[in-house]
């Protein structure tokens, strides 16, 4: 006789109590657990036979196969899969409402339809109509895309083994259902279900399928942290709601190199490529004005030339302000810190504020020479010339840290025509090709003021 039992799971990480509990053991957060029925069964005593492919195997015997890949014609795209679609792959793409995943997608099938393969896009919040009125403004007229509306993964199941269509697309992972879980759809008991079962359905078929997933408040994929172990890839779309730019982020890639990014313009005709993005990531704007600056930062494996803006003013009341926008805010506040201590440069009554200019968050060490330089550069009302670039980590005791890749760094900014790069001694001294720039090595943070003309 199947016998009922009640668990309480936690909806952030998926840790289960058999008794309610105000905070999660695993992941500590509050008022989390939700209560779930399961069905459980007896064991019947029955001995449990082994199958074949269950035997390990020596690995040195087995032969790797590399991937079959089918290019999506989108370059951008292509470049953060690591060289297009991977056959049997399962992607997870997740961004905020609104932020042009569906309509990426929606390209995407169209592009893959062409190529003579069916497409199934599986849709649970939206329906025929909508999704067709959206394919109408995109110009995709294409018989090769099936749609279905279906929230059920026993019927989806089986239309995918019927169709077998060279790409699934599901939207979104969290509205998907299973009638032998009680749970509402969307807990982490649904979703760490659905997507074992599509998993399994597609990799025994050798289909490509995308996964979309809504994001919480903190811009994290919703649903247990093993959704993002089960799947092959992981994308993020990334963007300011106020800017037309969005950025294609991998944070995971079984099939290639992770945090590549690609970037894209939303227009009225779709996502559309940026191949050039560090010539729309520099102010336009010839006029020399202190607290400007342009940086270089590697995304992955592409360098790209950014504009960073400081701001330092007079606090007005006791306690100073630091905000940053597209920077961390502890990023910020430890190098005000070195400036005070190494530069000698009293910001403690400052109020500083820095932004990254077109919208884009950056987080990489290389960029702490540059976001020094251009605070240093409005605190003493001197301008940095907007055809040098500053590359470098700094360091808690004012020492200029060198960076990886500077070869590249320094090949794009001379092809973006920058005439001057500040960059770390040690990167100076192992540079191995000639370049058209003046570049000057730094030791630590009072000669890289001195190179800019403050100090």
């Amino acid at each position: 006789m199947a016998k009922s039992k009640t668990v309480f799971v936690c909806s952030e990480c998926g840790y289960e109590s058999p008794k309610w509990l105000g905070k999660c053991p695993a992941c500590n957060s509050w008022n989390t657990f939700y209560e779930e029925k399961l069905q459980s069964t007896t064991s019947s005593g029955k001995s449990v036979k082994l199958k074949e492919s269950t035997k390990p195997l020596k690995l040195n015997s087995v032969v790797g196969k590399e991937e079959i890949r089918t290019k999506t014609s989108v370059s951008e795209l292509d470049r953060v899969l690591g060289g297009g679609l991977v056959k049997g792959s399962l992607i997870l793409l997740g961004g905020e409402p609104g932020i042009g995943k569906s309509t990426l997608i929606l390209q995407l099938c169209d592009k893959i339809a062409d190529e003579d393969g069916k497409v199934l896009y599986i849709s649970g919040e939206e329906s025929a109509e909508q999704v067709k009125l959206r394919a109408d403004r995109l110009n995709i007229s294409n018989d090769n895309i099936m749609f279905l509306g279906e929230t059920d993964i026993d019927a989806i199941e089986i239309e995918i083994t019927n169709i077998n269509p060279k790409l699934v697309v599901l939207d979104s992972i969290q509205t998907v259902y299973s009638n032998e879980i009680t749970s509402a759809p969307g807990t982490v008991s649904q979703v760490r279900e659905i997507t074992a079962r599509v998993m399994k359905c597609c990799k025994q078929n050798q289909i490509t399928t995308v996964l979309i997933g809504h994001v919480t408040k903190d811009g994290n994929i919703a649903g247990p942290r093993v959704l993002e172990h089960m799947v092959d890839t992981v994308l993020y779309l990334e963007g300011e709601r106020y800017f037309s730019y969005r950025i294609l982020r991998s944070v995971k890639n079984r099939f290639g190199s992770t945090n590549e990014i690609g970037m894209f313009e939303m227009r009225s005709e779709g996502m559309c490529e940026v191949t050039n993005p560090s010539a729309v990531l520099i102010s336009e704007d010839a006029e020399q004005v202190p607290g400007a600056g342009i940086v270089c930062s590697l995304e992955g494996t592409r360098p790209l030339l950014v504009e960073l803006q400081a701001l330092t003013t007079p606090s007005v009341y006791g306690i100073p302000k630091r905000t940053g926008n597209g920077v961390d805010f502890n990023k910020i506040a430890l190098l005000i810190a070195v400036l005070e201590k190494r530069a000698r440069l009293s910001l403690g009554n400052q109020d500083v504020y820095l932004n990254v200019v077109s919208g884009m968050k950056i987080n990489e060490p290389a960029i702490d020479l540059g976001i020094a330089l251009v605070i240093a550069s409005s605190y003493k009302n001197v301008y940095i010339p907007k055809d040098t670039a500053i590359i470098g980590e700094v360091g808690l005791t004012g020492e200029i840290r060198s960076v990886n890749m500077i070869d590249k760094r320094l090949k794009e900014s001379e092809r973006l025509g920058i005439k001057k790069c500040i960059i770390p001694q040690n990167n100076k001294k192992l540079l191995k090709d000639k370049y058209k720039l003046d570049i000057i090595g730094v030791r630590n943070i009072n000669e890289a003021l001195h190179a800019i003309g403050i100090g």
